[in-house]
């Protein structure tokens, strides 16, 4: 499984990217897996400025920055969003990244890892709306981390040792999260071959 780990905030002094760090590495324990951090710092995007709906538009030529950004997500089997929540809801840049989006995520995976108030479970469920009218496959297990962050993860990714070994802890959650996640990746991997 190519899994992407989307950073989704270019906010300074974000903690989101010691989130996506902790998940990459989870992942990359798995077998059969290979994850990286995709940050949409690297890509910056205009706010949505094309004529046409990209799904609609067969004459659609999108910009540089763009035409990176759709590639890359084309490149992978499955993804997992870590975002933050802002005003119970995702931030503007996710959200504008995802109106560039045609047919990359169609029958691919996609979850959430999310934190911030309640652990960001606002914005969990905003964004679950939003990825299932890309056509990803939205996994019903996510994991809304509900400590601080910055307390919990150091800048590395590594989760503190206390939070790592208890039972019912974030790392188990994640687990469960990355494990289903696998399972649909393999599933609906199968299932695109067999139609190709």
């Amino acid at each position: 499984m190519k899994l992407q780990v989307i950073i989704g905030t270019t906010r300074p002094g974000r903690m989101t990217d010691r989130l996506a760090k902790w998940v990459v590495a989870e992942a990359a324990q798995l077998p059969d897996v290979e994850a990286e951090i995709v940050d949409l710092a690297d890509y910056p995007m205009p706010f949505i400025d094309e004529p046409i709906s990209p799904r609609y538009n067969p004459d659609r030529q999108p910009s540089e920055t763009v035409g990176k950004w759709i590639n890359k997500l084309a490149e992978a089997d499955a993804y997992i969003f870590v975002t933050p929540e802002y005003n119970h809801s995702i931030s503007g840049v996710l959200k504008n990244a995802l109106d560039y989006v045609t047919f990359e995520f169609v029958h691919k995976p996609a979850t959430v890892t999310s934190h911030g108030t309640v652990g960001g479970a606002r914005a969990t469920m905003h964004l679950k709306e939003i990825l299932s009218e890309t056509r990803a496959a939205v996994v019903p297990l996510q994991l809304a981390f509900t400590g601080r962050v910055g307390e919990s993860i150091d800048e590395n990714g590594v989760l503190r040792p206390e939070l790592a070994e208890a039972q019912y802890g974030p790392k188990t959650m994640l687990q469960g999260v990355l494990e289903d996640l696998k399972w649909y990746s393999d599933a609906l991997s199968a299932a695109r071959t067999s139609q190709a």
